[in-house]
């Protein structure tokens, strides 16, 4: 029988095994503490990493704080726990650090819970850890301490920023998707309680005006070049208003809401804190004073722009008008509540167009404080199939009636220095609000006086309306742009032919017009296209047409300005050139301030250079 003998180390083998042991370990493995080499895009993506970026995840900044304290591990089995220890630390140590880190961890906190517990009254609601959050943000930013404020080249001052902006807003959340509601009281929070008053001294408008509210930040935005986001402490909202004499399709504004915070963290835990929610409208204000310091607003203006247009219907409507000829009753389309003080900017757009291709522009030109504080912007819609006199005969009386509305005493300066912008056919709108036609153009279509002409009392009305005009006295300044003022190369007889078959003439001029039209034919000089025939906008752009010829030799009536913006396409001479649809020799006139020259295709009005060119003359038009 073979005997097998079990080796049995002693204390010193055992001891050199486990040193082997490890070794081994150690070298097949990386060691606990080292570097790993990261691109420069990983390295700050881990520099920045905060609840804000990546739920739940502290920064390092924060980490280093709560750690400071030994409270990482409660932190990562109870947050709530840690956070009332921390804020018992922070009722005692004035270091600004610690609010920091406080406003950090209830923001990751509150992803936690839900929005709102409406069974069990005791719970603690996202909404009220998010509101503490904010809190704390604008204390360790604003709030008085033996430590100096933080200093702007801090990472922390910025992300605070952004913690008190979003915080702010999920404190006040209903439910999901249904945007935020602002109501004053006391509000419960982690530590202590908060009274809230809200303060609309600084804002124009009533919040009852106001159908919702949804924070800026919850909406990607598509379909605009820029988004103009103004940093700075407030929670950007858009605020969609209630359908009105003001705003009859309704509209949205940019709106900033500030939480300013009285009192310390120590009142805040004896529940003597409070708390004014003031609201400031984005396109008044830029600044608030706190404590004596100018603080400016977070401001977004392209998200409520974008949220008004969302509209498929509104995209589609100018093509619609165009061959159906309805559906529009001279209609002002208002994105934002009238505001008296304000010069109103009238655009007005082309041929199978709608508003919405004024979207670039404005979005644009109130990135400009100076704009945006001086300036309303109104988008005027009409069927573009229509003869043109007869739609610059419309827009001037839609004009006049607005006036009448929102200024019937005429107290407000800013309502008698309206500047109008017309693209394309809008230009030739345009320009038939700032001359005084007298007999120039009723004499290119009849050698009778108009007194002696027999017609129809109604088509003589519609005759009277369209061929007379007076500058409006309310009108300082016309834009043109890409306007045919001698007609489009396009409008050839075939062009109009075609036009003319696929179009549906408005109702009020159709009806019953062909006839009564017929009768007048006799007793005006038409040209052999048009006899027989209703016009058409088309007719009107007509390089042949006589009235066109009239109307560019018509100066513009004393005291109204004109500036010009042609457009050439690229490569071509400028003095022969065109944009595809009107040549250069047609949108040049003499009788205005500025010409500019952008090169590019029709739709100028989007493009960027013609944009600055705008920016430039409405700025010159307040100094």
């Amino acid at each position: 029988m073979t005997t097998f003998t079990l080796f049995k180390p002693d204390a010193t083998q055992i001891c050199c095994l486990s040193g082997l042991t490890l070794i081994l370990l150690l070298s097949g493995c990386a060691p606990p503490i080292g570097v790993t080499k990261v691109t420069p895009e990983e390295s700050y993506q881990i520099s920045t990493t905060n609840p804000l970026n990546h739920e739940g995840t502290l920064s390092n900044k924060a980490k280093a704080v709560i750690n400071r304290y030994n409270l990482l591990e409660v932190y990562d089995s109870n947050p709530r726990q840690a956070l009332l220890d921390l804020h018992k630390i922070a009722l005692t140590d004035e270091r600004r650090d610690l609010l920091f880190a406080l406003a950090e961890a209830s923001y990751a906190y509150g992803e936690s819970l839900p929005v709102a517990n409406s069974e069990d009254v005791s719970a603690q609601s996202a909404s009220d850890v998010y509101l503490q959050s904010a809190v704390y943000a604008y204390l360790y930013l604003l709030g008085e301490s033996k430590e100096a404020p933080p200093s702007p080249y801090d990472s922390r001052f910025r992300e605070a920023c952004d913690l008190y902006n979003r915080a702010l807003g999920r404190g006040f959340q209903q439910a999901e998707g249904d945007g935020i509601k602002f109501i004053a009281g006391k509000r419960r929070l982690l530590s202590g309680s908060l009274n809230i008053a809200l303060d609309t001294n600084d804002f124009r408008w009533n919040l009852n005006d106001f159908e919702a509210f949804y924070p800026a930040n919850d909406f990607d935005v598509y379909g605009f070049t820029v988004r103009n986001r103004n940093p700075g402490l407030g929670l950007p909202i858009i605020g969609v208003t209630h359908e009105s004499n003001d705003t009859a399709n309704g509209g949205s504004l940019p709106i900033t809401a500030f939480l300013h915070v009285d009192g310390n963290l120590r009142d805040l835990q004896a529940g003597q804190g409070g708390a004014k929610l003031r609201f400031f409208s984005a396109y008044d204000d830029n600044e608030v004073m706190v404590n004596g310091k100018s603080i400016p607003l977070q401001s977004d203006t392209t998200a409520p722009l974008a949220y008004r247009l969302n509209d498929k219907e509104l995209w589609n409507q100018g093509l619609k008008n165009f061959l159906s000829g309805g559906g529009v009753e001279h209609n002002m389309l208002m994105v934002q509540p009238h505001q008296p003080g304000l010069i109103p900017v009238v655009m007005v757009h082309g041929t199978g167009s709608s508003p919405v291709w004024w979207a670039e522009m404005v979005n644009t030109l109130r990135t400009d404080p100076v704009i945006r504080s001086r300036y309303q912007f109104w988008f005027y819609e009409y069927a573009s199939s229509a003869p043109v006199l007869k739609s610059a005969a419309d827009l001037r009386d839609t004009l006049i009636e607005r006036v009448k509305q929102f200024d019937p005493e005429n107290k407000d300066p800013a309502m008698n220095q309206m500047v109008v912008i017309g693209h394309s056919q809008g230009g030739l709108l345009t320009n038939l609000l700032a001359v005084d036609s007298g007999n120039k153009l009723w004499e290119t279509i009849s050698e009778q006086p108009f007194e002696s002409i027999d017609a129809d009392p109604k088509i003589k009305f519609h005759l009277n309306r369209a061929m007379f005009f007076e500058h409006l006295p309310f009108v300082k300044r016309v834009v043109y742009i890409s306007t045919p003022h001698r007609g489009s190369f396009l409008s050839k007889d075939w062009v109009r032919n075609l036009t003319r078959s696929l179009v549906t003439l408005p109702v009020d001029l159709v009806k019953g017009g062909f006839e009564k039209f017929a009768q007048l034919s006799g007793q005006l000089k038409l040209p052999a296209s048009l006899k027989g025939k209703l016009p058409t906008s088309a007719d009107g752009m007509s390089p042949d047409n006589p009235i066109l010829k009239a109307l560019v030799d018509l100066p513009l009536a004393p005291g109204i300005t004109g500036n010009s913006i042609v457009a050439v396409l690229p490569d071509m001479d400028i003095k022969t050139g065109n944009d595809g649809v009107v040549e250069y020799s047609s949108a040049h006139i003499d009788d205005v301030e500025s010409e500019y020259v952008v090169r590019t295709g029709h739709s100028a009005q989007g493009h960027p250079l013609a944009i600055e060119e705008v920016r430039r003359i409405l700025l010159k038009n307040i100094n």
